[in-house]
């Protein structure tokens, strides 16, 4: 028998605000981890595609990021201003402060070291952020990739640009979020059906 799929946790809004304006800015790394939330949501990452990150995978003029994906797939995603101004902030401000190894030069993210973090890091940073945020649901980095699906569909994109910016191999996988949200299903069904 085909085993159910847990429904992905997705956060509001005003959750994912609540978490942002918890980030300690008196502190070096604010900057950092502000721009790695914002990637997550903004652009929908996994963890591994956003440690792997470079700079030279950044295309800011052109308003997208070149990401690489499961399975060395590579894929590109728009990027919107908000998200765009927080990474250069990172980039042109704190990350210039890190004496960065030679070998890291081009990763994004790097750790006070001057190394690449750690998708252990990652998932520290926000557990760390959660608690202080006195949010009461379990969130992973991975929660912000659902939030970013789900926002996308109850705004009315559709499934399979959804599956595009996600990097999904198959529809099915994509397809988990369409149970998320079912008044999004009625609206659509009120609003294209003839019979509605």
């Amino acid at each position: 028998p085909k085993i159910s799929r847990k429904l992905p946790c997705a956060l509001s809004l005003a959750e994912i605000n609540i978490l942002i304006s918890n980030i300690d800015f008196s502190k070096k790394e604010a900057e950092r981890n502000l721009a790695i939330i914002e990637l997550l949501y903004g652009c929908g990452l996994r963890v591994s595609e956003l440690v792997n990150l470079k700079i030279s995978d950044l295309f800011f003029n052109e308003n997208f990021i070149k990401v690489t994906g499961k399975g060395n797939k590579q894929r590109l995603i728009p990027i919107g201003n908000i998200t765009k101004i927080n990474v250069n902030n990172y980039l042109n401000n704190s990350r210039n402060q890190v004496n960065i190894v030679n070998e890291y030069k081009d990763h994004l993210f790097l750790n006070r070291r001057g190394k690449k973090l750690t998708r252990a890091m990652i998932f520290t940073i926000i557990k760390n952020l959660v608690k202080k945020s006195d949010l009461k649901k379990t969130i992973s980095p991975h929660t912000f990739r659902h939030s970013f699906a789900t926002h996308l569909l109850e705004n009315g994109a559709d499934l399979k640009t959804i599956q595009q910016l996600l990097g999904h191999e198959s529809i099915t996988t994509t397809e988990i979020y369409m149970h998320l949200d079912n008044k999004h299903l009625a609206d659509s069904l009120n609003k294209h059906h003839p019979r509605a």
